[in-house]
């Protein structure tokens, strides 16, 4: 007995092609994918029939059977009393096209909130990177893809400008499209540190050459010279003197 030949295997068996899984997130994609499946095995006509033609039986049960295996479970239970094929098509497209356009909004909005940070002069770098990366995970949550090239840009372009020295020496010595975030992080974070220990050694050497000053003023105070009738020893003596001649 003879195998059946790969054209027998692709016609006895309708699902050669593997169907991608729907999510909330993949509609677009899910959709293009399944019409080529679906298209590729001749049963696309059960979702969009030609005109003044009878799309047989079973071609629309097997374009049914098509949809519900690339649907999640939560989503085939509201949908399955569908009658047709076309009928199920059309209402998963209703309900994800919909939520499609509330979420190419959102990551308008986003990436509008993206382009705007600015690194302030109150933070630190953990702080604006704190910033970047919460926005970040926003995007994702959406659906949006972040390469680590566009947030290392984002980050030197938009630090304080007494890193702009270090932003100029690494873009220099290193690829840039290649730098993983955390890397462009850890740089500005070791020059930041070398910067607050230089302010605080600066700070502190300020203190004690104004400590040494005030010393060297309180310890070298001329005395103040003896007046006749003043408050001093010799106005005392005078004052004596007056008094012991009356006498």
């Amino acid at each position: 007995m003879t195998a059946p030949s790969s054209s027998n295997q692709h016609k006895d068996n309708p699902f050669t092609l593997q169907c991608l899984l729907l999510t909330s997130l993949n509609y677009s994609t899910w959709s293009i994918k399944m019409e080529a499946i679906m298209d590729a095995h001749g049963l696309w006509d059960a979702i969009e029939p030609p005109t003044g033609v009878v799309v047989d039986k079973k071609k629309r049960k097997q374009a049914r059977a098509f949809i519900f295996q690339s649907i999640p479970e939560e989503i085939l239970a509201q949908v399955a009393k569908k009658k047709t094929s076309k009928e199920f098509w059309d209402s998963l497209k209703s309900r994800y096209v919909g939520a499609e356009r509330v979420q190419k909004a959102r990551l308008r909005v986003l990436k509008s909130e993206f382009e705007a940070l600015q690194m302030k002069e109150t933070e630190t770098i953990d702080e604006y990177v704190g910033k970047i990366t919460a926005t970040i995970s926003k995007s994702r949550s959406a659906g949006a893809i972040s390469e680590d090239e566009e947030l290392v840009r984002k980050l030197f372009d938009t630090v304080l400008e007494k890193f702009i020295k270090l932003v100029a020496s690494i873009e220099k010595s290193c690829d840039m499209e290649s730098m993983p975030f955390e890397e462009a992080i850890g740089h500005l974070k070791a020059y930041e540190d070398r910067l607050r220990i230089g302010k605080a050694s600066t700070q502190a050497d300020n203190a004690l050459l104004l400590a040494k000053a005030e010393g060297t003023s309180t310890h070298q105070s001329p005395s103040k010279p003896n007046t006749p009738g003043g408050r001093g020893r010799g106005g005392n003596n005078n004052r004596g003197g007056r008094g012991s001649s009356r006498g």
